[in-house]
């Protein structure tokens, strides 16, 4: 090192002109590298938002002419809550799993519902995987659910219900709250018979091209039995019609079989492009007689794929094999939220995460219905889940 040292010092006396060249060279350098840097230009630029992974995906899907979000709900347990976005009207279907994900889902909503309003609320049916986040903590910060947190235009609600549990009495108070902000409340009866003032088609935009419109089934009308509180779940088919075609998408809770039935035989149901898989995919829904007349494009499971939360044996959990392989004469495009990868100690993780389904109209004629997924958008089929769980038999 000392010999580098004196070797340097030699060089430097005889080519005293060269080293004050390199010299000042390295203090320019120097400078003009300070100044990029407290200026953020150059390299040290910071990167634009707009250029971050997913973001423009994102500003694509706010700006859409109409949005759908199937959401991922904060823990392991499955339920549903979705997300229908028009112009500046929100619509909010259920809001599962637990009290809990009240947080999760404001949290989501509150990127596209920028005014705290919901035009429009619907209750499917009183189980604790759709209601919950409506309630949301009650203590603590205060009141999280969401008929707390948003002033609620109109709520739409199940008919009847058989059940005494603690979590519908907290819903029931919090409808009331909302009653007390103004909120009109109604059935999903009153709606189909447009008593009063309810109505079976409400619209979502000006122009009167997006209708959000109440089904009929028979469990409206019948005296509720404690074991078939899924069948009173509200049924909602979302229509838009465009330029050359209209896109019509299914929604209908946990409706199970016996209600799938009736559903058909009430309603004039068409072939939709999206439908949200009955029941979480479970084997008690998504009958052959539903599909076979609305032939779905697309379908959104809202669980957690392989839970045992409702049933252990392994063709069973989560979507459902017979479910697969009814909707598979339909369909390869089935995309579910989340992965449980441990029931027992909690641990799930994003399977596709929130599946957003969004329409996007560019110059004349039709639009295109896009898809996003915050984590991937693999199908299901293709994923290593179902390749270790699960046979395709379908198309």
């Amino acid at each position: 090192m000392a010999n580098h040292r004196r070797n340097v010092r030699k060089a430097a006396k005889k080519y005293p002109t060269l080293f004050l060249v390199l010299g000042i060279l390295v203090a320019i350098a120097v400078i003009v590298l300070l100044v990029l840097y407290f200026m953020k230009i150059g390299p040290f630029k910071p990167k634009p938002e707009s250029e971050a992974p997913g973001d423009g995906i994102v500003t694509e899907v706010a700006d859409a002419d109409l949005s759908i979000h199937f959401l991922e709900l904060g823990n392991k347990y499955t339920g549903d809550c979705t997300l229908i976005k028009c112009g500046d009207t929100e619509v909010l279907i259920d809001a599962g799993s637990r009290k809990n994900s009240a947080a999760t889902i404001k949290s989501y909503v509150d990127e596209y519902c920028t005014d705290g309003i919901l035009e429009y609320v619907i209750a499917t049916h009183a189980h604790q995987d759709h209601i919950a986040g409506f309630v949301g903590n009650t203590d603590g910060d205060g009141r999280t659910g969401i008929l707390y947190q948003y002033k609620v235009g109109t709520l739409i609600q199940f008919s009847g219900t058989d059940t005494t549990s603690q979590i519908y009495g907290n819903y029931f108070n919090a409808v009331n709250y909302a009653k007390s902000q103004g909120t009109e409340v109604y059935t999903a009866k009153q709606c189909w018979y447009e008593t009063d003032g309810a109505r079976k088609t409400y619209y979502l935009d000006k122009d009167e091209k997006v209708s959000l419109n109440i089904l009929y089934q028979k469990f409206y009308d019948e005296p509720t039995r404690g074991d078939d509180e899924n069948n009173y779940s509200v049924c909602t088919l979302l229509s838009q019609v465009t330029e050359n075609k209209t896109l019509n998408y299914l929604f209908t809770g946990d409706l199970e079989e016996e209600g799938e039935s009736s559903l058909v035989d009430s309603n004039a149901l068409p072939e939709v492009e999206l439908f949200k898989g009955g029941h979480h995919g479970s084997y008690t829904a998504s009958s052959q007689k539903l599909l076979s007349v609305i032939k779905p494009k697309n379908v959104a499971v809202c669980c957690c794929c392989g839970t045992e939360e409702y049933d252990a044996k392994p063709e069973n959990t989560f979507p459902a094999q017979s479910f697969i392989d009814r909707v598979s004469a339909y369909t390869s495009n089935i995309y579910c939220t989340t992965l449980i990868t441990d029931y027992k100690q909690g641990k799930y993780e994003s399977m596709n995460g929130n599946i957003v389904f969004y329409y996007i109209k560019s110059g004349e004629g039709d639009g295109e219905l896009k898809l996003y997924c915050s984590n991937n958008s693999v199908i299901l089929k293709d994923t290593e889940w179902f390749k270790q769980n699960r046979v395709w038999r379908g198309r």
